[in-house]
């Protein structure tokens, strides 16, 4: 039987470039993938874009109220089943879009891996990971390593060269003005306490 197998991990993890790659070695074998990734994510359009200058088209990209199970049951009336579907930045999909890739790999028997974070900047879970988390038939830990050299967990959101812990949970990549940075646990709140610290008397008011 087909899996749901969800792989997660902090930023700069490596999760778009291993999606790509699982890609290729699938088509290597002559074997069809479908790209997926929410349209929320405008970073790179239509293309997926690793850190390390890699890209790729998107199949599909996932609107808010796209039915990814009716997409794909249609797409497999007009061409044969892909080997393999890929979600990129699975954190952005809805939970029932989380519960629609499950039901392609019970009901249409294709294997879906889907990239994501598992929290946001502070620390609470993305509502389509934490139900990515729950459905999952496999889940797989993406690990990479904050500066100071120990395992990073978390991720750190700067907005022009300093990280902030208060905003809205979704901010897409800007250049230099928004950025991720992906900390171990006490790197993290050792920020935290001095953002807070700094702003004690503003957030008082």
């Amino acid at each position: 039987m087909a899996k749901l197998y969800f792989r997660y991990g902090a930023m700069n993890s490596g999760k778009s470039t291993a999606l790509m790659q699982v890609a290729h070695n699938y088509e290597e074998r002559g074997m069809r993938v479908l790209v997926m990734k929410p349209s929320i994510d405008t970073k790179g359009g239509d293309k997926l874009v690793s850190r390390l200058g890699v890209t790729r088209m998107v199949d599909v990209s996932i609107t808010p109220n796209l039915d990814i199970f009716e997409l794909v049951k249609d797409l497999l009336t007009r061409a044969p089943a892909p080997s393999c579907i890929l979600t990129d930045e699975s954190q952005f999909m809805s939970p029932l879009q989380v519960e629609q890739l499950l039901r392609i790999t019970v009901e249409l028997n294709i294997p879906v891996i889907a990239y994501g974070l598992r929290t946001d900047f502070s620390m609470k879970g993305f509502p389509g990971s934490t139900r990515l988390l729950e459905l999952a038939h496999a889940i797989e830990e993406m690990k990479t390593i904050c500066t100071c050299g120990r395992k990073a967990t978390c991720n750190g959101r700067k907005i022009n060269g300093e990280f902030v812990f208060e905003g809205d949970q979704v901010v897409i990549d800007q250049g230099n003005e928004v950025e991720y940075e992906s900390l171990c646990p006490q790197c993290y709140f050792r920020e935290r306490n001095a953002f807070f610290e700094k702003h004690k008397h503003t957030i008082a008011e």
